[in-house]
Order: structure tokens, then C-alpha cells, then sequence
């Protein structure tokens, strides 16, 4: 009879080649990004090219975003209303703002747009106290409301598939001279003045990397924004542009890295230079190896040469770049950075997601009220009644909801459809039967150039070129400069029409016929000259707008038999000689 005997080599072979299949499962399971190289990836080795907002003016309020711009950090803004409406007030206004700023229908927005990825500016302030408020020096309260609302934002986040970017916006005591960025308080000891101020920065990170560390929809830990400090001549390089050394921020952000690692070996650590993220003079190599470098974007041109800089700092130093944050500029820019970016295999994030004004793809409504608090803020007013300041904040924080804001899908285009197409669409469908009306302002959406021209179409200031852009602010974010009407509300035009600026809209006919055009503009005090064509055919070349007294007063001007084809047509308004305001379009039988 055979006996079969124990043997146990092929019984722990067994074993391990178990453990090592469990092994490969969970490793293939975990699907965190990685710096991989030059590139950032996800699990199976494929480039992750992050496209993202920044959710600027949620857990941290720059005054700029509220129309404040005297005694603008959000410490002081919060001081001052508290004098006129007291604490418990004031308290209600900011948990209404932060509770209704970013909500689940906010994410599922931003992925049906076509965002893949969100940045958290957060205010250290939520979660945990200052160092001059501590029970006990050297010691850390942790407060619980950042932390839900970081929970509550995630569980979106995952459920969208998006990457969610955490951003230490404002650090414990401010990381640099621009005050508002990270709400400091010049009258206490800042990050860099402060040894207790740097260790509660480094404690918090490691809190947060203890409670996110499995979590693999954090697509990385951003561990300071934009410090802007002088370490070597404070007096004379306030931000820090020119530090040839950077020791201090180096060693903090070591310091962070280290913390960060004790508890979690996954997320990718993402730094950033001084001067406002750009100066990494003394700073690199990288010290660890899953690390990715961000540069923020302002104001400047959008060529090869422009970030040549960070490409070859990429290539040196073999390590991943991110445009960690840009935006607050035209359609036009937008397209043309996503273009450049995107062609070098640079991720970025937008800034912001919501404020007030159209630079961005949502915009928070203002309301008499908080335009009468905003006047006081700025020196501009009397101190309104406590009742009306109540009254307006709730307003506004109200409207800081998804369903009350302003979309702007100019933006949303601008973004992702106009950096790879020079197709022109219309803004709002025009379909053609026995009349059509349309405002001047929903001109098609599209490149300048292909759905309007406009001599000055984005804000160049850092590359030593003033232009304003869209110098009305509102409505669009094209150069077109568009204004609200002074007399009705929510009554906008073109104005400011410079000579050989045009615009076009499509429209779409039920079935062809010859039509009246009729155009509503103002007149100035001097002549003005539109060129009318449809489908690339003169109907008029030169019609004349006399000049007149009144620059308020508007005109009709027809041009009779126009023939529209079945289906698409365009019109192109040309101003030959401009000047005028224009108001709409109207077409009839």
C-alpha cells in the first residue's frame, strides 16, 4: 500500500506562491497616481494629464473674490462684520457660506464639463487652532469641521472619479508677504518667524496623511502654497523672487515630507517654489522619489518660451511638472495655455471654480445689500443697518449654491473644446422661422478669430503689456468687452467696438426665404461704419451711423431682402469704423 508522506518544502511553496499571488492583487487593486519619471501615472503605467479647478474662496475667502479690497484678508473681513452684526451672526454667515459653497452637485458638475481633478485650498484654521490659542503650548487641538468637510468632499470626489489635490493653502501663521493669500496676520510671527507655527504645519500633514493615506482618489498632497518670503533680504525681496538659497523652505518642506512618510509611503508630495511657486533656486533635487513640482501661471504669454523654464528644470531633474494653479484671465488665454500645456504633457488647475466675476466657470451673484456692505468695506459708504448686513450675507451665502450661480459655458469651451478645434458654435441654438431675435452679446463661441475678432483679448500685464480684455467684466469672457445696461438690468451690449472688430452668429433656418435684418445699436459722437454679410455674402458694405448727441440714444438700422438658405447660415457683423454700442439682432418676414 503507498503512503503518501508530509512534504513540507511543497507545502510552503504552495504557501508562498500564494502570499504572492494575495500580494499582486492588492498591489494591482491599489491604483494611487505615482511619479513615474517625467510623467505622472496611475497604477497600470498610463499618463495621468490632470485637468482641474481650484476651489479658491470655499475654506479660505481672498478678499478680491467678495469685490473687497481694503483690509482684504479674510481675518480682517470677518472682524468687521462681526463689529456690525455682532459674533453669533457672522458666524451664521460663514457656516452657510462654507456649507453651501461646494456641494455633491457642484463635483458632479465639474466631471459632466470634463474635469478630471479638483484642488483644496484649505484654511489650517479648520483644522486645527492657532498656536497663540492652544490650552497648552506646543500641543494640537484638532478641530473636526475641516476634516468632515475634506470627508464630505472626497466621497464625491471618488464617486466621480475625480482626483482630488490637497492644498495647503494657509499655513499656520501665512507662508509669505501676500497676505491674502493665506490669510495672514503681519501683526503675529509668521511661518518662517516661527519655530511652533512650523511644527503645528508639519503635525498637520501628518494628521491628514494618517486619514487619507488609503485613500486613492487623493491624487496627491500639495504641501504649501505659493510661500513668498525674503529669507536672505526680507527688506528688499519681500516675496522671495530672488533668494538664490531658499534653506528655510527647503528644510520645512523636508521636514513635512518626512512626517508624511512615517504614516503614508503612497501619495504623491507635491512642492512648490518660492516667489509665488516658481523659484526653486536651491531647492532640488528631489528628495523623495514619488514627487511632483507645481508652478502657478499668471498674466503672461502663452509660447514654447514661456515655460521653457520649468521644461528644462523637468528635464534635469527627471521629475514630473504641474500647473498647479492659473486661470483669472480671457477665453482666449485659457485656450491658448491648455494648448501649450497640455501639448508638453502638463496637467493643470484652474483658478477658481466660483467667485464673483465671469473669469471662471461659475459666478456668485452679488445683491443691493451686500453691495451696500462691500461699499463700506472699501471706504466707499456709510455703515449699513446691522438688519440689511444680516440680510446680505445670507443673500450671498445663499447664492454661493450650484442652482443660484451664473454658468458660464464660454469658459467651460474655452477649456476643453477650443484649444483643439477652430469650429465656431452658437451660443445659444438660433433657430430661424418667421422671426428671430438676438442680443449682440451671444455671439457664437469660438477662438478669436473664427467666432468674433477683437483687437484686445487677454490680460498680458506680467509680459509688461497692459491690455484689459473684456473691459466690461461681465456677461463673457471673450475680449469682447461687454457692459450691463445703466438704466435696465440684466441688459448687457457690446461696446468700446474698436475699427475692424467683427462679430457672427449662427443660425439655423427652417427653410429659406429672404428676411430683414435689423440691427439695434447706440450711437457716438462720430461716424460709424458695419459691414452685414451672410455665408460669406455682402448684403451691405457700408452702412452709415451718423454721429449723435446723445450717446444713450439707440438706433434701428435695416437691411431689407437678405436670403437665408435652408439650414445653417451665418451672419457677420463687421465694424468698419467702430465706436458704437451694440445691442441686438433682430431678423423678420
Amino acid at each position: 500500500m503507498l503512503v503518501k508522506t508530509f512534504q513540507p518544502k511543497k507545502v510552503c511553496s504552495l504557501f508562498f506562491l500564494l502570499l504572492c499571488n494575495l500580494f499582486f492583487i492588492t498591489t494591482d487593486a491599489q491604483n494611487f497616481l505615482k511619479a513615474h519619471g517625467q510623467r505622472i501615472v496611475n497604477a497600470k503605467g498610463e499618463n495621468i494629464l490632470l485637468r482641474g479647478e481650484g476651489l479658491g474662496g470655499w475654506m479660505l475667502q481672498e478678499g478680491y473674490m467678495l469685490g473687497v479690497y481694503k483690509g482684504s484678508q479674510q481675518h480682517n473681513i470677518r472682524a468687521r462684520i462681526e463689529d456690525i452684526i455682532g459674533q453669533q451672526k457672522t458666524a451664521d454667515f460663514y457656516n452657510a457660506w462654507l456649507h453651501n459653497f461646494i456641494q455633491k452637485a457642484d463635483i458632479d458638475s465639474m466631471k459632466a464639463w470634463g474635469f478630471n481633478s479638483l484642488r483644496l485650498p484649505m484654511h489650517y484654521n479648520l483644522f486645527t487652532l492657532p498656536i497663540e490659542l492652544e490650552p497648552v503650548a506646543g500641543q494640537n487641538t484638532w478641530l473636526d469641521k475641516g476634516f468632515q468637510m475634506t470627508d464630505s468632499l472626497l466621497a464625491w470626489c471618488k464617486a466621480d472619479d475625480i482626483y482630488l489635490v490637497l492644498d495647503l493653502h494657509a499655513a499656520p501663521g501665512g507662508q509669505g508677504n501676500d497676505l491674502n493669500i493665506s490669510d495672514r496676520d503681519a501683526s503675529k510671527p509668521s511661518l518662517w518667524e516661527s519655530e511652533a507655527n512650523r511644527q503645528k504645519t508639519i503635525a498637520l500633514w501628518k494628521k491628514l496623511a494618517e486619514r487619507y493615506k488609503d485613500e486613492e482618489m487623493v491624487g496627491g498632497y500639495d504641501i504649501l502654497n505659493e510661500p513668498n518670503w525674503g529669507f536672505t533680504d526680507l527688506a528688499n525681496d519681500k516675496n522671495g523672487l530672488s533668494e538664490k538659497i531658499n534653506a528655510p523652505l527647503k528644510k520645512l518642506m523636508q521636514d513635512i515630507t518626512a512626517a508624511i512618510r512615517e504614516v503614508d509611503k503612497n501619495h504623491i508630495i507635491i512642492i512648490e517654489g518660492n516667489g509665488w511657486g516658481n523659484n526653486y533656486n536651491g531647492i532640488l533635487p528631489a528628495w523623495d522619489n514619488n514627487m511632483v513640482l507645481s508652478f502657478h501661471k499668471y498674466w503672461n504669454y502663452n509660447r514654447q518660451q514661456d515655460i521653457q523654464k520649468i521644461l528644462d528644470t523637468r528635464n534635469t531633474y527627471n521629475v514630473p511638472v504641474w500647473l498647479g494653479e492659473t486661470g483669472e484671465n480671457s477665453n482666449v488665454w485659457f485656450a491658448n495655455v491648455v494648448r501649450l500645456l497640455e501639448k508638453n504633457n502638463i496637467g493643470w488647475a484652474m483658478w477658481p471654480m466660483k467667485k464673483m466675476g465671469a473669469n471662471n466657470p461659475l459666478e456668485i451673484k452679488s445683491n443691493p445689500k451686500y453691495e451696500e456692505l462691500k461699499k463700506y468695506l472699501n471706504g466707499n459708504g456709510n455703515k449699513p443697518a446691522e438688519s440689511d448686513v444680516y440680510t446680505g450675507l445670507l443673500t450671498l451665502a445663499a447664492d454661493a449654491k450650484l442652482e443660484n450661480n451664473i454658468f458660464h459655458k464660454d469658459v467651460i469651451d474655452a477649456l476643453f473644446r477650443q484649444p483643439f478645434s477652430d469650429a465656431a458654435l452658437p451660443f445659444h441654438a438660433n433657430i430661424l422661422e418667421d422671426s428671430l431675435s438676438i442680443v449682440a452679446t451671444d455671439y457664437d463661441l469660438g477662438r478669436n478669430g473664427v467666432a468674433y475678432y477683437d483687437m484686445d483679448t487677454a490680460n498680458y500685464r506680467t509680459s509688461g503689456v497692459n491690455s484689459a480684455g473684456n473691459r466690461g467684466r461681465v456677461y463673457r469672457n471673450d475680449g469682447v468687452d461687454i457692459y450691463e445696461d445703466s438704466v435696465t438690468n440684466d441688459i448687457y451690449y457690446v461696446g468700446d467696438i474698436e475699427d475692424g472688430e467683427w462679430l457672427q452668429y449662427n443660425i439655423t433656418a427652417k427653410q429659406q426665404g429672404t428676411y430683414k435684418i435689423q440691427l439695434t445699436v447706440a450711437s457716438v459722437n462720430r461716424l460709424a461704419k458695419i459691414e452685414l454679410a451672410i455665408n460669406d455674402k455682402s448684403f451691405a458694405k457700408e452702412i452709415e451711423i451718423p454721429a449723435g448727441n446723445n450717446s444713450g440714444t439707440l438706433q434701428k438700422l435695416a437691411v431689407n431682402n437678405v436670403l437665408f438658405q435652408k439650414g445653417k447660415n451665418v451672419i457677420r457683423i463687421k465694424f468698419i469704423q467702430g465706436g458704437i454700442s451694440f445691442y441686438s439682432v433682430n431678423i423678420s418676414r
